[in-house]
């Protein structure tokens, strides 16, 4: 396995990963189709210098197995911590339960650590148990509740 910095290339095997998965589908990320909303949002995330996307490739030259989007955040609290924001997590299904997450996450760990972050921290839909069940495994605890309003 390989974990490179996402290219533009990538976009449709990205969409895929999100458009197999059925909590994004509910959401509208079909995978299909036309690909520009993704392709605009790769573009703006692959030129801000505090956002990374990174993919998990079988190989140098494999297929895409996974994705993540980490994202470095300065704020105020905690005596103006840094923190890390894992995102959008997908592994895909064929590779579930073979490690591939969970490397994923150390990377990003690791990587928010060497950045001088003072915590790491992510969000998952209440409906993935399985998942929640994964990060707690990882060492990550369930802290605060969140909310979101959507447009």
């Amino acid at each position: 396995m390989t974990l490179r910095r996402a290219t533009r290339s990538d976009v449709p095997a990205l969409a895929g990963l999100f458009g197999a998965d059925p909590v994004s589908a509910a959401r509208g990320d079909s995978g299909e189709g036309d690909l520009t909303d993704y392709e605009q949002a790769f573009a703006a995330v692959d030129a801000d210098p505090r956002h990374l996307l990174v993919v998990a490739c079988e190989g140098d030259d494999g297929p895409v197995v996974g994705t993540l989007q980490l994202s470095f955040l300065p704020g105020l609290a905690r005596r103006g911590a840094w923190r890390g924001q894992i995102e959008a997590v997908q592994v895909a299904a064929s590779r579930r339960g073979r490690g591939v997450g969970g490397w994923m996450i150390g990377w990003a760990v690791a990587e928010c650590r060497r950045r001088g972050c003072g915590l790491v921290q992510l969000t998952s839909a209440v409906e993935r148990v399985d998942a929640h069940r994964f990060y707690e495994r990882l060492g990550f605890t369930a802290t605060h509740v969140g909310f979101k309003l959507t447009f």
